[in-house]
């Protein structure tokens, strides 16, 4: 057995156990098993934050762009997360102070119940989604790893994602998350000073890259490149999880200074695996863009330090993939069952008691998780997969989002003109015509979203004083 993978197994050995521990030890009442009890520190809290947004989308799909369009395009292509960070600084506190679990609660708040229903079909939708992207990424790090084949990987990262979002909820997620994110930070560190010198330093990689790899845009033009900035930005500005994450905090200045926490934890992670993956365009010309950190990881490091960054990589990727199904879990209880359906079959009751609650919960993740492994058969690539659920999510959730908490003339019939427009445009652009002239959807699917919120919100007028309370908390 390699020192890769006896190092891997024994840090998903330890991740179970923690799953189990907090299981049985903290996961009491339904606050705990999503929102931790409220009780999470800043340290805690940035980890997770930063453990959530860097699974695969770094290390399969970050590092394929990078591998593809070289590493100054990757500084424009990763801006928008900074950006969209520093903005969620300002949110934060608000979003603790409405002790809300899910953000279509939130949006109900000023939007109503028609606007809570439909951005949770978007939310699910494009979380399964983000999941399949958690499993893939999972599958190639273990196929790297022990020899499997991708798709064996992909089948056992989903039955450890399952394991251990069933079990101990936000507490294991986000205590795993910290431990993970210190992990791969540290192992990332350590790999620079002895990757290096195998390209002749950092002159020495800079000669040696591709012209069209040293230009700002990487050979794509300014339309395709906004078309791979803007997904990310708009998704980390809405991401339920960030959201769910900031209810997790013990208090509000705890919620806000996490978020400093997570940006320079980001801003590290991002531009390390992309000087990474920069080695890789070099050592390894003619590998697949999506394997490209995973490679140098296992080719051009020492084993010991590949294997710290292989078990913190599929440990990150597991987390993140833990955190969108048990976000998509409290969609489907505390959105669809509690607010449509729970009063139809018990009249006399529409809260579910904890012990039913967690039991449904977990059925959910395990339907939805099956749902995201199916999912993720249909996408030739990570890329491509990660581009389509953040446009999901970017164009339909983030738009309303935003204005609930900084415009005060946005109204319900905007917010869910908004949500429905962006959804369709997203899939018609995606599906039926196949992304013409080579553009992601969001460059059509975000115009249409925020001009039709503007527009119809100018046209109607806000009906209730309860749509101002997020705008003003």
């Amino acid at each position: 057995m390699s020192v890769h993978l006896i190092v891997i197994i024994a840090y998903l050995v330890i991740m179970m156990l923690a799953g189990v521990y907090f299981a049985k030890r903290e996961v009491k009442t339904t606050e705990d098993f999503m929102v931790a009890g409220r009780s999470l520190p800043t340290f805690v809290l940035s980890g997770t934050l930063l453990a959530t947004f860097a699974g695969s989308g770094t290390i399969v799909a970050g590092a394929e762009f990078v591998y593809e369009y070289g590493p100054l395009a990757s500084i424009i292509y990763n801006g928008g997360v900074p950006l969209g960070i520093i903005v969620l600084y300002f949110i934060a506190g608000k979003v603790r102070s409405l002790e809300k679990v899910t953000l279509p609660e939130m949006l109900e708040i000023k939007y109503g119940k028609a606007t809570r229903f439909f951005a949770t079909i978007c939310i699910v939708l494009a979380y399964i989604g983000l999941a399949a992207q958690q499993l893939i990424g999972g599958g190639y790090i273990l196929s790297v790893t022990t020899g499997l084949s991708a798709d064996a990987g992909t089948i056992i990262t989903t039955i450890l994602v399952l394991f251990l979002a069933v079990t101990g909820g936000m507490f294991s997620v986000a205590y795993t998350d910290f431990f993970s994110a210190l992990f791969i930070v540290f192992g990332m560190l350590i790999a620079l000073p002895f990757l290096i010198p195998n390209v002749d330093g950092v002159s020495g990689l800079i000669e040696s890259l591709p012209a069209e790899k040293l230009t700002w845009g990487g050979g794509l033009t300014f339309t395709q490149l906004l078309g791979f900035i803007l997904p990310p930005f708009l998704l980390i500005l809405g991401d339920q999880n960030m959201y769910t994450r900031f209810s997790s905090a013990k208090d509000v200045k705890t919620a806000r200074k996490s978020t400093i926490g997570f940006l320079v934890g980001d801003v590290l992670i991002l531009g390390i695996a992309a000087i990474i993956t920069t080695t890789a365009i070099v050592l390894y010309p003619n590998i697949k863009g999506d394997m490209a950190f995973l490679h140098v990881a296992g080719n051009a490091l020492p084993t010991s330090i590949g294997a710290i960054i292989f078990a913190a990589s599929i440990a990150l990727i597991i987390t993140t993939g833990n955190s969108y199904l048990l976000s998509v879990a409290g969609n489907i209880v505390y959105d669809i069952y509690q607010n449509f359906f729970a009063g139809r079959f018990n009249k006399d009751r529409k809260e579910l008691s904890n012990k039913n609650y967690l039991r449904f919960s977990r059925i959910s993740i395990i339907v939805v998780g099956v749902l995201a492994y199916i999912l993720g058969r249909f996408f030739p690539s990570v890329l491509e997969l990660q581009m389509y659920s953040y446009t999901m999510y970017g164009a339909t959730i983030t738009p309303s989002l935003l204005a609930a908490f900084f415009w005060k003339r946005a109204t319900a019939a905007g917010a869910l003109s908004s949500i429905i427009i962006g959804g369709l445009a997203t899939v018609i652009w995606e599906g039926a015509l196949n992304k013409p002239m080579d553009w992601n959807s969001v460059l059509v699917a975000l115009p249409l979203s925020l001009l039709t919120l503007i527009v119809v919100s100018l046209v109607t007028s806000r009906k209730d004083k309860q749509q101002e309370y997020i705008y003003n908390y």
